[in-house]
């Protein structure tokens, strides 16, 4: 009773009660008033509860994975992404890739000396050291390589080789300075114990404790090294000063060799010993810039867009990068790409990222159609590729992930082709199809399909676009193309459509 009494008495009870006189046709209108202040009041809350999930979900980040193996173009997709939507950074970081462009370049020049010393060598062995000084008459004629290979002519150097080594020798130096600074991100692995293309496919936990490298690491941690005030800003580095001086140090000597740089490119036995050789040419390799070495080797060199693309620094397990697109169909939106190392002792890394992720864009080289893989001499880099993409697909785990497929350095493949590089000399099934880019493209196309066709779980949409993700204008509208497919998939898998 007391209860009842202090309710009865409270003034807020007493306010909201209707008036004791009330009539019947004024309670009825009160009482329709209050239901629809209810049903307002609800509606409100209803759509900030919507509004709220629809904010929870539209701030989940686009998860992408670049996949491929080594060399397939990974690194430079990712590039190509931030420099079409994330400009600003992608300003923030230009100068930093100086010094990469700097290591590549001269890597072109000492794996030329290096060819060149075995060469002279094996000359001198042969002919009694009787090359030095003699002059060859086929100087200036372009003889071409096909023909010193059916006559087995030998290469004549000159004095002038031997002196363009010694005066090019500094550079060595510069090299080794330079990987040192830079860190592991500038090897490459040229051998494995892995002798799958796959080894995610039995995943096993200890395994991923031992190939799993943490994000933070690879090349965007190697360039962070280079960016302006780093190290500036971290006790107990090198001051600003020292780094500067060692990067004057190391463009001094690469300036003061540019003539002789350049000079070893265009000499005729030079191009012609290179050519010689079984090995992939130099200038199709990740990293090439010895064909611009006039505009680099100085000091007032900065890259260009197409410069920091074509840069290589491997890529050590995967890496992460978040970004904000700045426009495009998903502007506002936060993005996370993951670039990962391609080697096949590098791929048991990749499983835990698989988890809830939106799309992969799968890159396969279809120019190495007659290359074997660095890591292992022995398997051919198509048959490798094949391999891989048949295990993603067929990754249970990956049955709702959107796959999209970059048959990627179709630039290179259709130089190979004018080169009269025949296909079916490395691929017998392509039989005597016509040699050219469009029947090569349209049948590397349809194994790939047939591929996911075969050893896909669900059936998919197949998605294939043709690259070369050198070509930043072209590789831009591929990835327009690509950004407003995986944002639909990705609402949709947010149940936003």
């Amino acid at each position: 009773m007391g209860l009842t009494r202090s309710l009865d008495d409270d003034p807020l009870t007493l306010a909201l009660q209707p008036p004791e006189d009330e009539t019947p046709a004024e309670r009825s209108l009160r009482e329709h008033y209050e239901a629809e202040a209810r049903r307002i009041s609800d509606e409100i809350d209803e759509q900030i509860r919507r509004e709220r999930e629809a904010e929870k979900k539209k701030r989940r980040p686009v998860k992408l994975l670049l996949l491929g193996q080594s060399e397939s173009g990974k690194t430079a997709t990712l590039k190509n992404f931030q420099l079409t939507y994330a400009k600003k950074e992608w300003m923030e970081e230009r100068a930093s890739w100086r010094v990469v462009i700097f290591l590549n370049l001269v890597r072109n020049v000492n794996h030329i000396l290096d060819q060149l010393a075995e060469e002279i060598a094996r000359s001198n062995s042969q002919h009694g050291h009787s090359t030095g000084s003699e002059e060859s008459s086929e100087e200036g004629h372009g003889a071409s390589s096909s023909s010193r290979r059916r006559s087995k002519t030998p290469l004549r150097f000159k004095e002038k080789h031997r002196i363009l080594s010694l005066r090019l020798g500094p550079l060595r130096g510069v090299q080794a300075d330079l990987e040192q600074r830079l860190g592991a991100e500038t090897t490459e692995l040229y051998s494995t114990d892995v002798t799958t293309a796959a080894p995610f496919g039995s995943f096993q936990r200890k395994a991923l404790q031992e190939f799993s490298i943490n994000s933070t690491n690879g090349w965007k941690s190697a360039l962070d090294k280079f960016r302006p005030n780093r190290w500036a800003q971290e006790g107990g580095t090198p001051t600003r000063r020292q780094r500067d001086a060692d990067d004057n140090a190391a463009i001094e000597v690469v300036a003061s060799c540019r003539e002789d740089m350049k000079s070893l490119w265009e000499d005729t036995t030079i191009r012609e010993m290179l050519s010689s050789r079984k090995s992939r040419p130099l200038e199709d390799s990740p990293g090439f810039f010895l064909a611009d070495v006039e505009r680099i080797a100085c000091h007032s060199y900065q890259p260009s867009d197409d410069d920091i693309i074509r840069a290589r620094l491997r890529t050590l397990g995967v890496q992460e990068y978040n970004f904000v697109f700045e426009h495009g169909h998903t502007v506002g939106q936060e993005w996370r790409l993951f670039d990962v190392g391609g080697t096949r002792s590098s791929r048991a890394a990749w499983y835990p990222y698989f988890e809830d992720v939106d799309a992969i864009i799968f890159l396969a080289p279809i120019s190495c159609f007659n290359e074997k893989l660095a890591e292992d001499r022995k398997v051919n880099r198509l048959e490798d590729s094949y391999l891989l993409w048949r295990s993603v697909q067929s990754c249970k785990l990956l049955a709702k992930t959107q796959m999209i497929l970059f048959l990627n350095k179709c630039d290179l493949l259709q130089q190979k082709l004018q080169r009269g590089v025949r296909i079916r000399d490395s691929v017998p099934s392509f039989g005597d199809r016509r040699n050219d880019l469009p029947t090569a493209t349209r049948y590397f196309q349809q194994h790939f399909r047939e591929i996911q066709r075969q050893y896909s779980p669900v059936q998919r949409p197949f998605y294939v676009h043709l690259t070369s993700v050198i070509d930043t204008r072209s590789t831009a509208a591929t990835l327009g193309a690509v950004e407003e497919s995986i944002l639909r998939n990705h609402l949709r898998r947010a149940d936003l459509m």
